[in-house]
């Protein structure tokens, strides 16, 4: 039998996903809506309305076990997370690259399973409904306009760029190709058509109307990024002094890059390293990258399955993707849909590259697939008896981004490492999260840089000692560099989440190490086993097991 508190978060998923299609998409929410939904004023205002009506409907539950209580734990820190939000006036001025409502609306296209003719109607119907979508948000950009609410310059303009490149590579009309010949054919062209008008629209908007208009300044200030910082970690923590734990952890991983790139190049430094490790680790040819990727993601599960987890037969299907027509610099995940028909998916950039550094790149195999996200996120879809359906569908990302780079530790710990320079990647990887923090926290708000920093790098944030930083500190790949600065700048307080989720995640293992009767596997599978939560909760949460 459900319980009331299970209940409840299962018909707020269901009411949501029935009002925002491109939520149920990501969700993994397979069955159709009519509609596309609203995202206009009205449509924000109605989903505030039922956060309200849900936490109002929490308070009057009492959990009867240990899952109802992370349930209601998680759904209410959740809500009153969303809704502070909200009532900060967020909704007016969501607006940010690369990962914003650009890419999401892209991507709710081609997340749609579509190998029948049924699916592909759905195809059709969200090509239909992308210009209203697409009004509906600019509707709500006009009333943050209206009262000087806006979201900054820099990212508005990243926006626009992002939205003439789907433009300028006809980018929907792959969905035409894709489908071929058929009775839908001449709907879905239309569609792809209509699509890019609207996006032709949109630019318009945001370089006429909205850029001139837009505030100068990149950093939210204190009070929005308290705020963006609890909607991303679950927790609200002292962020001055996370900003100087940042800059301690650099130090530390350079120190730790220095030594592991006097292995590979005898007497070099670690760009002496990364300048053999580029020569002689790569593959050519984005086919060959491919392969090289679908690989590694099934030597992973080889080497993972039956020893330190057991996995599911049904988390053995993991799509790898490569992307051409996006701004994002990164690799990122997608899970896989609620009844797991839609396969978890790896998205990897080709950004304009024939040339693929492998050495690098291994660690985010591991981060964004097996044991990272699709292990984390594929486990979670399996265990709805035990973990709500708000909580499947309402991550945190400090919860997830700090298991999935705590994985690419663990995958160290396992010696996966076999290649040269593998090591020195995940190194590398962790100093650039790092380097995170500090720009992140740094940028907005405003905190001068340490001494012996500001000598280096100069007395105060801006962009381009932001991007000094992550080139010289973090050693970003060069085609990443610039998105990536674009990425911190419009999305404050989620590039503190690997890092700081990763240090809870060590701190609750070595905790429950020193406890008698510690075993690894069963650690980490209870772990999973819980589901999301924020940072504030998880310590205690995973002590109570």
């Amino acid at each position: 039998m459900t319980s009331p508190i299970f209940a409840l978060g299962d018909a707020y998923v269901q009411e949501r996903a029935k009002n925002n299609p491109v939520a149920a998409t990501y969700l993994g929410i397979t069955e159709d809506f009519d509609g596309t939904g609203d995202f206009g004023p009205d449509g924000v205002a109605a989903e505030a309305d039922r956060d309200r009506a849900a936490l109002a409907a929490l308070d009057a539950l009492e959990p009867a076990d240990q899952a109802d209580q992370v349930a209601a734990i998680h759904m209410r820190e959740r809500l009153e997370a969303s809704l502070a939000a909200h009532d900060a006036g967020e909704w007016k001025r969501s607006l940010r690259a690369p990962y914003g409502m650009v890419q999401s609306l892209r991507n709710y296209v081609d997340m749609g399973t579509n190998t029948t003719e049924e699916q592909w109607e759905t195809v059709a119907m969200r090509l239909d409904g992308m210009p209203d979508l697409l009004n509906g948000w600019v509707d709500c950009l006009r009333v943050g306009l209206a009262d000087g609410t806006t979201a900054a310059r820099r990212q508005v303009l990243a926006a626009a760029d992002q939205a003439q490149n789907y433009v300028d590579l006809n980018s929907f009309d792959s969905i035409v190709t894709e489908y071929g010949d058929g009775p839908l054919q001449s709907r879905l062209a239309a569609g792809a058509a209509a699509a890019h008008t609207a996006y032709g629209r949109l630019i318009e908007f945001l370089r006429n109307e909205y850029a001139p208009k837009a505030t100068e300044v990149d950093g939210v200030g204190a009070e929005r990024y308290a705020i963006a910082a609890r909607l991303s970690l679950g927790s609200d923590i002292d962020l001055v002094d996370a900003y100087q734990w940042g800059w301690d952890e650099l130090h530390r991983l350079e120190a730790e890059m220095a030594a592991e790139a006097d292995k590979i190049v005898p007497g070099g430094d670690v760009a002496a390293a990364i300048a053999h490790l580029d020569a002689t680790e790569y593959v050519d040819g984005a086919e060959a990258y491919l392969d090289w990727l679908k690989e590694l993601h099934q030597s992973a599960f080889e080497r993972l399955d039956g020893t330190h987890f057991d996995i599911d037969d049904r988390l053995k299907t993991l799509d790898v993707v490569l992307v051409h027509a996006q701004g994002a610099g990164s690799a990122y995940y997608t899970g896989p849909s609620e009844d797991l028909t839609r396969a978890g998916r790896t998205w990897w950039p080709v950004a304009g590259r024939t040339r693929f550094s492998t050495w690098s790149e291994a660690t985010t195999v591991f981060h964004e697939g097996i044991p990272g996200h699709h292990l984390q996120i594929g486990q979670m879809k399996l265990r709805s008896d035990r973990i709500s359906r708000f909580n499947r569908s309402q991550g945190v990302s400090g919860h997830s981004e700090g298991w999935a780079l705590y994985a690419e530790k663990l995958a160290d710990e396992l010696g996966w490492h076999t290649q040269p320079g593998w090591r020195l990647g995940m190194l590398k990887g962790s100093a650039l999260r790092a380097a995170r923090v500090v720009i992140d926290i740094g940028v907005h708000l405003d905190l001068p840089l340490p001494e012996a920093e500001a000598r280096r790098h100069g007395p105060r944030w801006n962009f381009e000692v932001a991007t000094e930083v992550l080139r010289d500190r973090g050693r970003i790949a060069q085609h990443r560099l610039h998105p990536e600065i674009v990425r911190y700048f419009g999305w404050p307080g989620q590039a503190i989440t690997y890092k700081l989720g990763e240090r809870a995640w060590l701190a609750a293992r070595d905790e429950a190490r020193a406890r008698p009767g510690f075993d690894l596997k069963d650690w980490h599978t209870k772990a999973l086993n819980l589901g999301p939560m924020g940072l504030g909760t998880f310590a205690a949460t995973l002590r109570s097991l």
